[in-house]
């Protein structure tokens, strides 16, 4: 059901406070005019938009390194089907190594951080701390809070004092947590793509963002059919884009989750659903598929320089 309107419209995150999801929220939009609310996971953060706890959702999507988040895609394509992606929002990001108290290399046993970091710090993992397991948190927050409490029964047996997250400058500095190395992450240009999130039939569209999205427009697909058994059929579905001269920003796959070998296709296009020749692509692919699902017709981001 859409949300109960509210004196202060809400806003969820990945929590808890000191995550980049936070940061990418509150930079994007003035704090003011939305509550945050931290979330536990990426998924409670989708839901909680899908069951009306909150009038919007940011969540990360996809990473520069890592590629994309993979349990984004998962919830928009599954359970939370009336949600939509209404905006979009690009982030640098700086990992930070953090620890409880100042700590060598060579000391530290073990790192926790949120899945989808190490894989954008494996150089630094693999040459300055090849010795040292990683454990996974909910959130980059979340590990720097287990290492300021040192709580070892929620990463993993861990314990001591030698052990230490990866996450923001912010957290280490709201926990009281060291920042041992800084900029530890593989490229210097490592940047986080989050989208904005909205029930597809409440009428409060985007939030209200602090400076206007680009001049650009954007639209999420998913679709899947039993054609995929077909020779040929991917190319099909993607030459209905291809000869409307329709570019395509992003393509990938993602399991049914039924039996092995039966995918889903999510697709990212230069363009708007108003626009006749992206719905004339979408309703020739509706011909080809068993399910076409539009997650979302956004504006695209103003992405900003590293700082």
């Amino acid at each position: 059901m859409p949300p109960t309107p509210s004196a202060v419209p809400r806003a969820g995150y990945l929590g808890p406070e000191g995550t980049f999801s936070e940061e990418a929220l509150l930079g994007d939009i003035d704090g003011t005019a939305v509550k945050p609310v931290a979330l536990e996971t990426i998924r409670d953060a989708v839901m909680a938009v899908r069951d009306g706890g909150v009038e919007w959702s940011l969540v990360p999507i996809e990473n520069s390194i890592e590629g994309s988040v993979t349990v984004t895609l998962d919830a928009l394509a599954g359970d939370a089907s009336e949600v939509a992606i209404v905006g979009e929002a690009v982030l640098p990001v700086r990992h930070c190594l953090i620890a409880r108290t100042p700590l060598e290399l060579a000391q530290i046993e073990a790192i926790v951080s949120h899945p989808h970091v190490p894989g954008q710090c494996t150089r630094f993992l693999h040459e300055q701390l090849p010795h040292a397991r990683v454990v996974a948190a909910t959130s980059t927050a979340e590990a720097v809070r287990l290492v300021a409490e040192d709580e070892p029964d929620r990463a993993g047996g861990m314990g001591g004092g030698k052990w230490a997250a990866i996450g923001t400058r912010l957290a280490a500095e709201l926990y009281g947590c060291t920042v041992i190395a800084e900029g530890i992450q593989d490229r210097e240009d490592n940047k986080t793509r989050f989208v904005w999130l909205a029930r597809a039939d409440s009428s409060t569209g985007a939030p209200p963002l602090r400076s206007p999205a680009g001049p650009g427009r954007k639209t999420s697909l998913v679709f899947w059919g039993p054609g995929a058994d077909r020779a040929g059929w991917l190319v099909l579905c993607l030459d209905e884009f291809a000869r409307r001269a329709i570019n395509l920003t992003k393509i990938e796959s993602r399991p049914m989750r039924e039996r092995l070998g039966h995918y889903m296709f999510f697709v990212d296009l230069e363009g708007s659903l108003a626009d006749d020749v992206v719905s004339e692509a979408v309703a020739g692919l509706r011909a080809m598929c068993e399910q076409v699902r539009v997650l979302g017709s956004y504006p695209a981001a103003r992405e900003t320089p590293n700082g």
